[in-house]
């Protein structure tokens, strides 16, 4: 062969290895994903709140508010109706091939039924246990799983019949839940530190699993590509735990009063919403066994609840300005602070760039 030849190999040799170590080292580089807060939506009341969710079908943003419910149509910021006699509403739940929601009432122990398309009331169901609170659909189950808080279980609804058809004990204040795709429902159990896992199927608890140093954790979601279990924790972390065999995997740490997690599929993002702080912890899993934090988004004191529009790759909070808390009572002995009237809003986090 020539010396020109091999020279013209050598460069050609060298190039596509070059190629190759980019493309390969661009697979592994993080997304440039970062969100700031680009919207606020005012809404009325003085109501204290709890869980939000988002049907990304309708655009619509469900919003507790203790007594009632409000949903927000997130392409406008306006009021789309309210759904009332809601007692003690915690969390929301679709199913949207049959266009119906349920809703957890705690004071009333009762989960509403909805029509997602008119929010009117087509059923009420009894709950199986005090304070039903956490709500999570699972599609391949055709089953609604509620915790109740007070009652130390966990419930299945059959989503057609609108009946309890099971209820499984999981010896503590069960908190939010999240599901594989093989089956198996997971739950927080905020005052024993623990993950349940149970079997969707059979209807029964398969383990225990210690989060610990995991204080109080509520808010709970999954990566079922990855098998990774996400825990939020009063105690300013983030647990990330193997769903297959509850192997302690990352700690991170996070902001104070958390009570939800989300996680973004396409981007690999875990979220936690930190009321105490008023921050959003966006956290970047690098692979399955290591996690960073890439921001912590300025949002408002008091937003410790979101949802996430996983296809816009939008979080939408909510919160209000507070004011001094109520004197101390028997019954109330750590009154929380007033909700000020007219500075409740919704905070919409946009990734932008």
């Amino acid at each position: 062969m020539k010396m020109k030849n091999v020279l013209q190999t050598l460069i050609t040799s060298s190039v596509i290895s070059v190629l190759a170590v980019a493309a390969a080292h661009a697979a592994t580089m993080k997304p440039d994903a970062q969100f700031e807060v680009v919207k606020h939506y005012g809404l009325d009341g003085d109501e204290r709140w709890d869980y939000v969710a988002y049907d990304p079908v309708r655009h619509h943003l469900f919003v507790s508010r203790d007594t009632h419910v409000q949903v927000v149509d997130t392409r406008t910021g306006k009021v789309f109706g309210e759904i009332a006699h809601t007692d003690g509403v915690h969390g929301f739940a679709f199913v949207q091939d049959l266009k119906v929601g349920f809703v957890t009432n705690g004071r009333a122990d009762t989960i509403t039924v909805i029509n997602l398309d008119t929010l009117k009331v087509i059923d009420t169901i009894k709950a199986a246990g005090h304070d039903p609170d956490g709500i999570l659909y699972v599609p391949s189950l055709r089953r609604v799983f509620v915790s109740n808080g007070h009652d130390q279980s966990v419930s299945e609804i059959d989503v057609v019949t609108r009946k309890v058809v099971a209820t499984m004990p999981v010896g503590g204040k069960p908190e939010a839940l999240a599901a594989d795709s093989h089956g198996h429902v997971f739950v927080n159990v905020e005052d024993k530190g623990e993950i349940v896992e149970m079997d969707g199927k059979s209807a029964s608890v398969l383990t225990h699993w210690s989060i610990a140093p995991c204080e109080a954790p509520t808010g709970l979601t999954i990566d079922p590509a990855s098998d990774r279990l996400f825990s939020v924790c009063a105690n300013r972390r983030m647990m990330v735990t193997d769903a297959v065999s509850g192997r302690h995997v990352a700690e991170i740490p996070i902001g104070g009063h958390p009570d939800t997690a989300a996680f973004d599929p396409v981007l690999k993002l875990a979220f936690s919403s930190n009321g105490a702080d008023g921050t959003l912890t966006v956290v970047h899993e690098d692979d399955a066994d290591h996690y960073s934090v890439e921001q912590n988004v300025q949002t408002q004191e008091g937003a410790k609840t979101m949802a996430l529009d996983a296809n816009a790759h939008r979080v939408y909070l909510v919160s209000s300005k507070l004011g001094p808390a109520a004197a101390a009572t028997a019954d109330q002995p750590h009154p929380r602070p007033a909700v000020i009237p007219g500075t409740f809003e919704v905070l919409v986090a946009q990734r932008t760039r």
